[in-house]
């Protein structure tokens, strides 16, 4: 591959133009079809290079404007331009765009298997007619013959290649089918110049890009993979349930910011979205598992603002254009250092605050890996090497900004960025030059054709099959640097690269091999310190593990429990209703471990909504702040996640089924309930403030007068048992759930 250029050639792209278009002509152009006075980045040198007829390669971060690359000079050219792209939702979503800054629709198209027969022909038609000058395509469209021919027979004026890593084996979204691309091409029309564009390519991939479309001595623009504004943070994932209520507290302290959550699987996201919404968040779940349309109408709500954070699969956010994203959580690691440059690039695209944290566990890497299994071997191969890439960054103790550039091949000479985890919390540096020789050596000795882990395993001296076979037990070198483990080992190998003291081959993926510097480090040794990489060693959550303790580990007070019991007896009498109206007991259990002081912390106990906290609190938050302190008590946590089982994340469709009259049977079996599980939900609904009119239902199930005989005994009852309301009315032999279902009544009509 030809060197990678930070700037185009020096060219003069106006005289060398065979349209006769320069630097002039493309700035009105852009005033005129865009509304825009300037150019971003090397948009400017992009177009000018394909306008001059030049195979063009540019490479430009999420949000940077590739598009109008593209865009531009396919509405200055004669004839139109084929735009590949491997999306059908991209592909409409860019013809809405091109088509709103133009006067009419026939500007741009797309052609694939969503149209039928009728739309195909009126595309074609206007093709015919010269009127079209952007044609986006699937790469599966060009593989039919009949379109080939077609399409040989109009002008072409240049070939567009988006998201071209697909094209790699080594991209983060390789596409088979995008192999023959070029092929196509040739058939079409081989005259015409190619630009290929894409946001995440490493080294190995922009060699790849440029091999297999056979670009001729192409521009090779290269804009900076830096995201100043992004803050970069990795956790260890200990717990699941202390993962999610840090997400919980992170997200609640950062209300009103709009953010996404990425995980690894569809059950994940529906359960972290429960949660959430449990939490008051307002959340939804987004994955392929969906239909086409709630996909569409929960994107629309994330970008309309209905909802604060969509917790999502990698299904979520090709395409998607909300400047204002302000955080970016990685629930599980991504499968590569590509995807999670991608998926954080979401985050602050105007510029402004962006926060990415990712949660690292070693239960989620072997997932990683074990989804590899039935992959075929060079898949595999690809697919491990990806991962490791992503683990090292995770553990990596120094800059992750650097660390991130350098992945993409570009040097970030700053060792400070000031705004990530490592930077802001700096570990200290140790000396390792005399290990940096013997590592130096190591390379040497085995001819550059070794990778990093059995480069260290020969440093260690750990004998393995593969060691044996090529007898590199009896090296000199063999076990030279047993006086440090393989942690100092690995730190030294990735530090040694930053520093481009050693470095990965590009077409042999993953051999070390010296550079210029390294050869003169043999030479010359000097001081050369390094930061120990993290260990994470607690970093072992599992999301299948159970989430018993998702509120949190606190113990009630029992003694402040039965304190509030009295009060909330002589509550009862004072207002002559029940005491269970009042608040129920897992309510008073939550008052005696969180120790709420204030009615806006009473909001947090299970069942008690804002207005129960308003109407009944003060007499409680009164007795509970005298009893904190009379008892020197320290309070727990300062925030308290409630957990999904005791906050009902089944409200909404509950509340919504219930005001359709949806029979409550149907209800529980939709939810995979009991129904004693609905009913218990529907009475912590009630208790919160909630009316639920359960009339159709009770109306099936008991008489006029036994409703009148319940609902009496209710008023004047002093117990929140069923089991007592069953014995004292035992005369009409009513069931468990036929009291409890008029208890809600009487929750929803007495204590609303």
């Amino acid at each position: 591959m030809p060197k990678a250029k930070k700037t185009a050639k020096t060219t003069n792209a106006t005289n060398s133009n065979p349209n006769g278009l320069g630097k002039g002509d493309i700035v009105a152009a852009l005033e005129q079809h865009f509304g825009f006075k300037e150019f971003k980045g090397t948009q400017e040198k992009a177009i000018l290079s394909l306008l001059s007829g030049r195979d063009t390669f540019v490479i430009m971060p999420t949000g940077g404007g590739k598009s109008l690359c593209y865009q531009l000079p396919a509405l200055m050219l004669p004839g139109c331009a084929i735009v590949v792209s491997p999306l059908i939702a991209l592909m409409k979503n860019q013809v809405d765009l091109v088509r709103g800054y133009s006067e009419k629709d026939d500007v741009a198209h797309f052609l694939n298997s969503s149209l039928n027969k009728g739309q195909i022909k009126e595309v074609k038609s206007d093709l015919l007619s010269g009127k079209t000058k952007l044609l986006y395509v699937a790469p599966e469209t060009l593989t039919k013959q009949e379109n080939l021919d077609f399409f040989s027979d109009l002008k072409i004026s240049f070939f567009a290649v988006d998201e071209a890593h697909c094209i790699s084996e080594w991209g983060h979204d390789f596409r088979p089918e995008y192999r023959r691309l070029k092929e196509m091409m040739e058939e079409i029309n081989n005259e015409v110049p190619i630009i290929a564009l894409t946001a995440t390519a490493t080294p190995k991939v922009q060699s790849d890009i440029v091999k297999n479309l056979a670009l001729r001595e192409p521009e090779v623009l290269i804009s900076s993979f830096n995201r100043a504004n992004l803050y970069y943070e990795v956790q260890p994932k200990i717990k699941k349930d202390l993962t999610v209520k840090s997400i919980v507290k992170y997200i609640t302290g950062h209300k009103g910011k709009s953010g996404i959550i990425y995980t690894l699987n569809r059950k994940t996201t529906e359960e972290l979205a429960d949660l959430l919404i449990a939490n008051n968040i307002k959340a939804v779940a987004y994955h392929a598992g969906l239909d086409q349309k709630l996909r569409a109408e929960r994107q629309d709500q994330f970008l309309n603002e209905d909802v604060q954070v969509i917790v999502a699969t990698i299904a979520f956010g090709m395409g998607i254009d909300k400047p204002d994203i302000r955080f970016v959580i990685h629930y599980n690691i991504p499968k590569s250092i590509e995807n999670y440059y991608q998926e954080t690039g979401r985050a602050g695209r105007d510029g402004l605050e962006g926060n990415c944290i990712l949660y690292y566990s070693h239960a989620d890497v072997t997932k990683l890996e074990h989804f590899l299994r039935d992959k075929p071997l060079s898949e595999r191969e690809v697919g491990a090497q990806l991962i490791d890439e992503t683990v090292a960054f995770a553990e990596s103790g120094v800059c992750r900004r650097r660390s991130l550039l350098h992945y993409f091949g570009e040097n970030w000479e700053d060792k400070n960025c000031g705004n990530c985890d490592n930077c802001l919390q700096p570990k200290e540096k140790i000396e390792a030059k005399e290990q940096l020789v013997k590592l130096l050596n190591v390379i040497t000795a085995l001819d550059e054709r070794f990778a990093a882990d059995y480069v260290v395993q020969i440093i260690l001296g750990e004998y393995t099959p593969q060691i044996g076979l090529y007898r590199h037990e009896k090296l000199p070198a063999f076990g030279i640097g047993k006086d440090h483990d393989a942690l100092f080992w690995n730190s030294l190998v990735r530090q040694a690269m930053l520093e481009n003291v050693i470095q990965k081959d590009i077409e042999e993926y993953g051999l070390l091999k010296l550079t210029t510097k390294g050869q003169k480090f043999i030479k010359k040794p000097s001081s050369f310190k390094i930061v120990l990489n993290q260990v994470f060693d607690d970093a072992n959550a599992d999301d299948d593990e159970s989430d018993n303790n998702a509120g949190g580990t606190a113990t009630t007070d029992e003694a402040l429990f039965e304190m509030l019991k009295e009060v909330r007896q002589a509550e009862a009498k004072k207002r002559k209703l029940p005491p269970f109206v009042i608040f129920l007991e897992n309510s008073l259990q939550d008052m005696a471990t969180l120790y709420p002081t204030t009615i806006e912390e009473l909001d947090r106990c299970q069942g008690v909504s804002k207005g129960k906290a308003i109407k009944y609190g003060k007499p409680f938050v009164d007795l509970i702040d005298k009893y904190v302190t009379e008892n020197n008590i320290e309070k727990p946590d300062d925030f308290v996640m409630k957990s999904v089982a005791n906050k009902s994340n089944n409200k909404i469709y509950i509340i919504q089924n219930v005001d359709k009259k949806i029979p409550i049977e149907t209800i529980a079996k939709n939810k995979d309930l009991r129904l004693d599980e609905l009913l218990e939900e529907m009475e912590t609904i009630a208790a919160s403030g909630t009316k639920l009119n359960l009339d159709y239902a009770i109306d099936e199930w008991l008489d006029e007068y036994d409703q009148e005989e319940i609902l009496e005994y209710f008023k004047n009852c002093e117990t929140s048992s069923l089991q007592i309301a069953q014995q004292e009315l035992s005369e009409n032999d009513y069931t468990w759930e036929q009291l409890k279902i008029m208890r809600i009544k009487f929750l929803s009509v007495v204590g609303n």
